[in-house]
């Protein structure tokens, strides 16, 4: 019995020995990045490494937004993770909706082509869409970053309708003998019951859009334009400033903070999501 126990306790320190480990060298970059946006540009790559800034430059986040229209950069990409994120989170749900709760004899095969076309290589379809959205005149706008939302993503889709099932049928029954219609279930019933999938998804979508450079740089030309993900890579190719790693470790260290700040505050909702969706097929 005493040598299970201590099997038993050897085991846990060492899960934990593994964990704190990990967690330090995932932090490592982050650490670097925060230490080397306080630095001088010439400090960041002395041999040995320096880790801590002697003085820390504070100036690198002020002068980072007198350089380029960085406010601009903040607000763009924010229209665009509102614009995208807040769609999806409709059109995603009332869709799972439809798979998970009306009853049709198509309704398997048209979710069979649905879950089909997650296996079509975004890449494929770049050169089409781009086609597309230049013969309606949308290049070089928001449109074609923001319009597809609006026709759901299959993963996210499928996700919530696998939440969805786990909701007892008898909720929509007892809804419809007082009246309810079809719509009025999925608002006033499943989507509150669905809060923790939900924000799961929301999490997921805003780091995806916040943090995405390949869809805007094919669309948007126009340096107004451009998120945060494209305004740092400015720093890489403009003029005197280019290749500033001083400014470009700041700039990445402003745009890191969102998602964390939302992951931390929503981290409850996340994991709880994340642990109950997909339990039934």
């Amino acid at each position: 019995m005493k040598s299970q126990s201590n099997r038993k306790l050897l085991y846990k320190i060492f899960i934990y020995t593994v964990l704190i480990i990990s967690t330090i060298i995932m932090l490592i970059p982050f650490v670097w990045m925060l230490s080397s946006s306080l630095m001088k540009e010439a400090d960041m790559f002395q041999i040995p490494p320096v880790w801590i800034p002697n003085p820390p430059q504070f100036s690198n986040y002020t002068e980072l937004w007198g350089i380029l229209p960085f406010d601009t950069f903040f607000r763009n990409t924010i229209v665009l993770t509102v614009g995208r994120v807040v769609p999806l989170l409709f059109s995603c749900s009332l869709v799972a909706y439809g798979f998970a709760r009306l009853r049709s004899r198509k309704r398997n095969i048209l979710f069979i082509i649905m879950l089909s076309t997650m296996m079509l290589p975004g890449q494929v379809t770049i050169i089409p869409l781009y086609i597309i959205f230049a013969k309606v005149g949308w290049v070089n706008t928001f449109l074609p970053l923001i319009i597809p939302s609006f026709f759901g993503i299959p993963f996210y889709i499928f996700m919530m309708r696998q939440f969805f099932m786990t909701i007892p049928i008898e909720y929509d029954e007892s809804a419809r003998i007082d009246g309810a219609t079809t719509f009025h279930i999925f608002y006033k019933i499943i989507l509150p019951l669905s809060k923790p999938a939900l924000v799961t998804m929301a999490i997921f979508l805003f780091m995806w859009s916040w943090n995405d450079f390949f869809i805007p740089l094919i669309y948007l030309h126009d340096t107004n334009q451009y998120p945060l993900a494209l305004g740092l890579q400015l720093f890489r190719t403009f003029g005197e400033y280019s290749t500033r790693w001083d400014y470009i470790m700041a700039g990445s260290l402003l745009m890191s903070l969102p998602p964390l700040l939302v992951f931390f505050f929503a981290q409850k909702y996340f994991v709880e999501g994340v642990t109950i969706t997909g339990l039934k097929a």
